[in-house]
């Protein structure tokens, strides 16, 4: 159970980590957060704070849906996110006039201070009509470079892309 105490230690947690989402829509960073699930647990002593049970986060056009996220923080500063599903799911409008962008796999992994999101397991992601997939893909933020990634051995899968023309 949590107490007030814990509460408000998580909720400077949360801020704390979704401030870092700065390739977002900017008004993002000003929206309230709010996270649901079925559990959470607070964890002082290793810093790490794990959800479970249909974990939804969001604050503005961010989105986060999984079966289990865990939040892993250094000195009170939130380190990395780690998000499990069938499928983990992140979506976000990168800016006003672009589509929502859409990421899909087995793992999300978000290094904070490395501002890259590592995806593995059936790895998609979607922005418009567009989609590219493979075993495992990482984009870095910072640089907006993508890297598609096919699984090991003659039965992996591998890097697939669909690009739409684009209407004139």
């Amino acid at each position: 159970m949590l107490n007030n105490r814990s509460l408000i230690h998580l909720f400077m947690l949360i801020s704390v980590l979704f401030s870092s989402f700065c390739l977002a829509l900017p008004t993002d960073r000003k929206q309230p957060i709010h996270i649901s699930a079925d559990s959470a647990r607070i964890d002082d002593n290793t810093g790490t704070t794990t959800y479970k049970g249909n974990v939804l986060m969001t604050q503005g056009s961010m989105e986060i849906r999984a079966a289990k996220v865990d939040l892993y923080r250094k000195k009170d500063d939130v380190s990395l996110i780690i998000a499990t599903g069938s499928p983990a799911n992140f979506r976000q409008r990168p800016s006003k006039d672009q589509p929502i962008t859409n990421a899909f796999g087995e793992k999300l992994e978000y290094k904070i201070a490395e501002q890259t999101v590592t995806i593995t397991g059936q790895a998609r992601v979607e922005q418009d009509r567009d989609t590219f997939s493979g075993e495992r893909i990482v984009y870095q933020m910072k640089k907006a470079i993508v890297n598609a990634y096919s699984g090991s051995g003659s039965s992996g899968q591998r890097v697939k892309m669909i690009i739409q023309p684009k209407a004139n």
